[in-house]
């Protein structure tokens, strides 16, 4: 069984609130074997109002189970469309992360799911590497290294994703494994769109900045930047994760400017903190592969390749899907799970071994 190949749907509900991503990859949990069938189910306005009234809290909260009832109620009308897949990987909502302390909060019952939809249902991936030493993020690095090798990369190379915060893969895909020492280093970087969202709904009732538009009117306070990297976040050695609201000040200090300027600098610090990030590597990667929401807004894309100087391009000119990378990950992660693979290793989480982990509910 653990050579064979699996038909494997992930879900993934990221930190931006924005909805859930569904696809399906084929995997043994080793490599890629294809992609599949994608889907997407938004979130109603009045959803993320739930969602968002409930980040922070733990389990027992007072707004968590109307959180939980809106995850799991998207994640099965979304997946019930799916036929013929042996086993779903679901990450859930997470409310709250605190590494510092080893906890972390991802709202939703992979049980309940499991039940109503008659599939196996892989979760809770992060709990195990937690007990174990690790930050319990980020998660998608095993899978980046296999894409690494799908896209045939020829050497080390980077993956980011701005979704709500910011996280860095690096890759050597010469390796012989994702847990092989050397093979990946992954860290968040720092806030990616939850600011400039967090904006944009309070200033314009606007779920974000829709092509950098705003930003683009708006002048940069760099004093602001300068002082937002100040933060002893930036220094401390990798692998490192966040909260999604882990950085309040950045927001405080955008407070007195215009809605343009606070835009384009909230803009630019996601520029700042990844270029901060990239010192941390082992060597400098050929290119920077964007996937999240925000490489979808050209001014962000184009303060990366600035701030960097390294070419940042988003993954569909890989041939990948940008919108669907971390609902992949988890599908391919499941695989993993149900093999007792790693999940995370020293170089991605900071656990003190390579761990799997994941609960398994039929």
């Amino acid at each position: 069984m653990r050579n064979t190949t699996m038909r494997a749907l992930g879900a993934m509900s990221g930190t931006s609130l924005d909805g859930v991503d569904a696809a399906v990859v084929e995997t043994d949990g080793l490599r890629i074997v294809g992609f599949g069938k994608t889907a997407y189910r938004p979130y109603s306005d009045d959803e993320r109002a739930c969602l968002s009234a409930a980040l922070g809290q733990w389990p027992g909260g007072p707004d968590v189970a109307r959180a939980a009832a809106v995850v799991d109620t998207a994640h099965r009308e979304v997946l019930r469309s799916f036929k013929d897949v042996d086993v779903i990987g679901f990450h859930g909502q997470t409310l709250a992360h605190d590494p510092a302390r080893g906890r972390t909060h991802q709202a939703g019952d992979g049980l309940a799911l499991a039940q109503g939809l008659g599939v196996p249902v892989v979760w809770d991936f992060r709990t195990n590497d937690m007990a174990e030493g690790g930050q319990g993020a980020p998660f998608a690095p095993f899978f980046h290294f296999a894409c690494a090798q799908w896209i045939k990369a020829g050497g080390p190379v980077a993956f980011l994703n701005l979704g709500g915060v910011g996280n860095l893969t690096w890759v050597d895909p010469s390796r012989p494994a994702p847990e092989s020492p050397g093979a990946l280093l992954a860290f968040d970087t720092g806030p990616a769109n939850a600011p400039l969202n967090d904006l944009m709904q309070a200033r314009r009732a606007l779920p974000f900045d829709d092509g950098g538009a705003l930003a683009a009117q708006g002048r940069v306070e760099e004093n602001a930047i300068a002082e937002f990297l100040c933060h002893p976040f930036f220094t401390r050695r990798p692998p490192k994760s966040l909260d999604r609201n882990d950085f309040p000040h950045l927001s405080d200090a955008v407070a007195g400017l215009s809605d343009a300027d606070a835009a384009a600098t909230l803009t630019e610090a996601v520029a700042a903190s990844v270029a901060r990030g990239l010192k941390h590597c082992p060597v400098v990667p050929a290119r920077l592969l964007v996937t999240g929401g925000g490489r979808l807004n050209p001014v962000m894309m184009r303060a990366l390749a600035c701030r960097t100087g390294i070419p940042a391009l988003p993954v569909e000119a890989v041939g990948l899907n940008g919108d669907m990378l971390e609902a992949q990950a988890f599908a391919f992660l499941s695989v993993r799970a149900m093999r007792g693979m790693p999940l995370s290793a020293p170089g991605t989480t900071g656990v003190r071994m390579p761990v799997s982990g994941g609960k398994m509910s039929h």
